[in-house]
């Protein structure tokens, strides 16, 4: 089968910001995630906990709180703005100023017609919601401390606010304080330690839960003003509240392949669970339990202690099955609750989501380079060498390490969102939300020079992904408008050529880009999960995948046979027909033919999991799509059972023959980027090492 070389690649030093806030959309299965840089990620439950979208941060953008309202998403920080962002650009949409100083919290209420927010001037800011933003409504009764948490009733007749020793509850609609929970101090303190409600809960049966930096969790009778209950959890602070949500699902039918359908109405707090973050890293369940048979009041009763975490667990969701929990260590867990899930299954499975699924890494194969994308800066590597020579397996000493090229440090407060260098290692390129800049290397003698390229075309400025063509020569980059902008590299110009619209008009931004090797195909994929292929020499759209039900992770041109490779979030690898010479306009359709190309699964050792093209038995019929569209082969599922996350990047691997040279051969195999620990396995990524091949 021939040899090729994997490097194990332990020297990029990223490390993760800290989790500081969430947000669960119920209705659209749909995570938001702010960090500690500014910026938001978002993750589809149902769609394997697959991160779809990142919007990159700021420098000085500092986020307390998230809030979803019908699908919009809003943030508050310590700038004492709120913003909204679009989720089809992936940048902040507005901001606005609220004029209290720094913003604590943000929270809406179940009619999803107000915003609430707590401000450090010790006021509570409704603000209306409009199909096109926000506006001002008034301010409720101030307060002489800062506001620090905010939930509201579920009727939406009530608010209840907690700050610095105390717990107040607002009418909402006279804005007049009505109640005011004095909070216990902890034991062993003085009479100057000051106690903060970090967090409150308002459910239905008019209880306030609370959760404060003595580290108790206090049930309140809003109506009476009264202790009804409290728990001593931790010798530190309780940072997090969250009251389990129930979806309320309608079925809708029955697909083709006979698997349910259901639809998400409505989202409504069960209140039968909640759960506490404290920072010991643990999370707290409580459960609303009668005490005795037949009563109906129940109560909160300590029932689980989970312990996922090293730091601070800062954020917290409970939604209707698992318990989501990040923190200062970086780390998003989910946990199942065994209870509410079928046992021994991949949903009852726990995960740890340590890594970015968008690829932070680059690889010029001709040049053997690596370009690092970091949040601020980027690192350009050349790869270690090694004259050894062994058996398939073997570990090559390396005869010479590594060498740190270059470190290019972004200016400005935007952080960098994608970024790319040419495979000869010529040009390298970044984005942020903001600007595009472009870059010439000159690498020779071990000196190494760069120059800036001043002009860019305009329709350069603000794209999502970068990629460079096989020859170096041209420049692919997908635009906010969801349309891919290819540009000529000449020397130190930079030209617009053209730009590729898909005729289906998606709006969702294009997450990965793949050239093929004879400059011939491009390959796009949108977070909706549409993938289009394009001809580079006719400068217009070739054909359509059809959509199927997960998103792409990471998607590849073979380079003898024109398959198109797609691996996706529910760990299944697709593989379109082939693509034919530029001159065609039909595709293959390998669905409805005898198929040209098997696909199977390689019997490697330590989880290696790979696909290998294999010549059919009896030929390929021949038969064309219509409308020219293209159709999935085979899906190809891991061979180990469990929970694993989405693979993350698709690279074609030539085989060589003892001579070295490069075979032209449809054996070739396809590997799938992951952790150092399980060296090929193409869905295991819990490490943040990743192994490269050039």
């Amino acid at each position: 089968m021939g040899e090729f070389v994997v490097h194990r690649v332990r020297f990029f030093d990223y490390m993760p910001s800290a989790i500081r806030a969430m947000a669960f959309n119920g209705s659209t299965q749909r995570l938001a995630v702010a960090r500690g840089d500014g910026a938001v990620e978002i993750l589809n439950f149902a769609d394997n906990y697959f991160q779809e979208k990142v919007i990159p941060g700021r420098s000085d953008r500092a986020i307390e709180a998230l809030c979803w309202v019908r699908g919009r998403l809003f943030s508050a920080g310590l700038s004492g703005e709120i913003i909204e962002y679009d989720l089809e650009k992936l940048r902040p949409r507005y901001s606005m100023e609220a004029y209290g100083g720094p913003i604590w919290t943000i929270s809406c209420n179940s009619q999803e017609t107000l915003l609430g927010v707590g401000c450090e001037d010790g006021t509570v800011k409704m603000f209306e919601i409009l199909e096109e933003g926000i506006q001002f409504q008034r301010n409720l009764d101030r307060q002489k401390g800062r506001i620090i948490s905010l939930s509201w009733h579920p009727s939406g007749a009530q608010i209840a606010a907690g700050m610095i020793d105390m717990i107040r509850i607002f009418d909402a609609e006279t804005g007049h304080a009505t109640h005011r929970l004095l909070v216990e101090r902890g034991v062993g303190t003085t009479r100057n330690t000051e106690v903060v409600v970090w967090s409150v809960a308002f459910l239905s049966n008019d209880t306030v839960i609370s959760g404060d930096s003595a580290g108790k969790v206090q049930i309140w009778d809003a109506v009476t003003g009264t202790l009804i209950r409290s728990h001593l959890i931790t010798k530190w602070d309780v940072l997090g509240l969250s009251v389990s949500q129930v979806c309320v699902r309608v079925l809708v039918g029955v697909c083709r392949c006979h698997c349910r359908v259901s639809l998400i109405v409505s989202v409504l707090q069960d209140e039968s669970s909640m759960i506490a973050g404290t920072s010991e890293g643990t999370v707290v369940q409580f459960q609303a339990l009668a005490s005795t048979m037949g009563q109906e009041n129940n109560q909160w009763v300590r029932t689980r202690t989970f312990k996922n975490h090293t730091h601070d667990v800062r954020a917290l969701v409970h939604t209707d099955t698992a318990v989501v929990s990040g923190g200062m260590d970086t780390q998003l867990v989910v946990r199942p609750l065994l209870d509410k899930v079928e046992k021994n299954t991949q949903e009852s499975a726990l995960r740890k989501i340590l890594f970015p699924h968008k690829s932070l890494v680059c690889c010029a194969k001709k040049a053997g380079l690596l370009l690092f994308q970091f949040p601020d800066h980027l690192e350009l590597w050349r790869l270690g060498e090694s004259s050894a020579k062994g058996q398939a397996g073997d570990r090559l000493p390396v005869m010479k390490n590594p060498e740190k090229l270059l470190q290019l440090q972004n200016k400005g407060e935007d952080h960098i969102c994608c970024s790319a260098v040419s495979p000869c290692g010529s040009w390298v390129a970044f984005s942020t939300v903001s600007s595009v800049r472009l870059y010439k290397l000159q690498l020779g003698n071990g000196n190494i020079s760069i120059k800036k390229v001043s002009k860019l075309p305009k329709e350069l400025h603000s794209v999502h992904q970068l990629c460079f063509s096989s020859d170096s020569s041209r420049l692919f980059a997908s635009s906010a408008q969801a349309s891919v902008v290819i540009a000529s590299l000449d020397q130190l110009q930079c030209k617009h050529l053209h730009t590729l619209k898909p005729k289906s008009g998606s709006s969702q931004p294009i997450h990965l880009l793949s050239a093929s090797e004879n400059g011939n195909w491009l390959a796009a994929a949108h977070t909706d999960g549409q993938i289009h292929v394009f001809n580079l020499h006719k400068l217009k759209l070739h054909c359509t995948l059809p959509v199927y039900s997960s998103c792409p992770t990471a998607i590849a041109i073979h380079p003898t046979t024109g398959h198109l490779l797609s691996a996706h979030a529910d760990q299944q690898v697709s593989a379109a027909a082939p693509l034919l010479s530029s001159e065609s306009q039909t595709v293959v359709c390998s669905c409805c033919a005898s198929v040209a190309a098997d696909l199977r699964v390689l019997p490697e050792a330590e989880g290696v999991h790979g696909v290998e093209p294999q010549p059919a038995e009896g030929g390929a019929a021949s038969s064309v799509a219509a409308e020219g569209h293209a159709h999935h082969t085979h899906r190809l599922q891991p061979q180990q059972a469990g929970a694993r996350l989405p693979a993350r990047r698709v690279h074609v691997l030539h085989h060589r023959s003892e001579s070295g040279t490069r075979r032209a051969s449809r054996r070739s195999v396809l590997i799938l980027f992951s952790s150092p620990t399980a060296v090929l396995n193409s869905i295991n990524a819990d490490k943040i090492n990743q192994i490269l091949t050039v």
